[in-house]
């Protein structure tokens, strides 16, 4: 078998309607296309959404809801993922600056604490927030949770 050989499965393949070819392919004529309007000319495209001059569906539901412009967005950083980085950087103190080395946060971002995992090592954390069981789990853990 070679390259120049190969050839599709058999029945895998069609070859294309030829479409606008005269009255005796079945797609003479307008092409396929009916009789005039709009959709029969050249260079029609339609609006996203459109439905005929029927009301559209995203017209027709009500708006509902809004966005708080005031949002506060949080970068969530569990307690047994700030224990990993304290095992394999060797690390005793967290800034936003480490955090931001090691990919955990941007410099932008405001970062909270959660209490998910086990905290073993005494270390203290810089954040802007700590949730309760955090500031609970650092304390026992002889470390200090300092609020930004």
């Amino acid at each position: 078998m070679n390259l120049n050989n190969i050839r599709p499965a058999a029945g895998s393949t069609h070859s294309t309607k030829r479409i606008g070819r005269g009255q005796g392919s079945g797609k003479g004529g307008t092409a396929g296309k009916g009789h005039n309007g709009q959709q029969a000319r050249a260079g029609y495209s339609q609006k996203i959404g459109f439905e005929g001059g029927q009301m559209p569906l995203q017209r027709r539901l009500p708006k509902f809801g809004f966005t708080n412009i005031n949002r506060k967005e949080y970068r969530g950083i569990n307690i047994d993922t700030l224990q990993l980085l304290a095992d394999t950087k060797n690390i005793t103190e967290i800034t936003q600056e480490v955090l931001v080395e090691n990919g955990l946060a941007k410099k932008s971002e405001i970062v909270k604490i959660m209490g998910r995992g086990e905290l073993k090592a005494g270390i203290s954390i810089s954040a802007h927030k700590f949730t309760k069981s955090a500031e609970e789990a650092i304390a026992k853990a002889g470390g200090k949770a300092i609020t930004l």
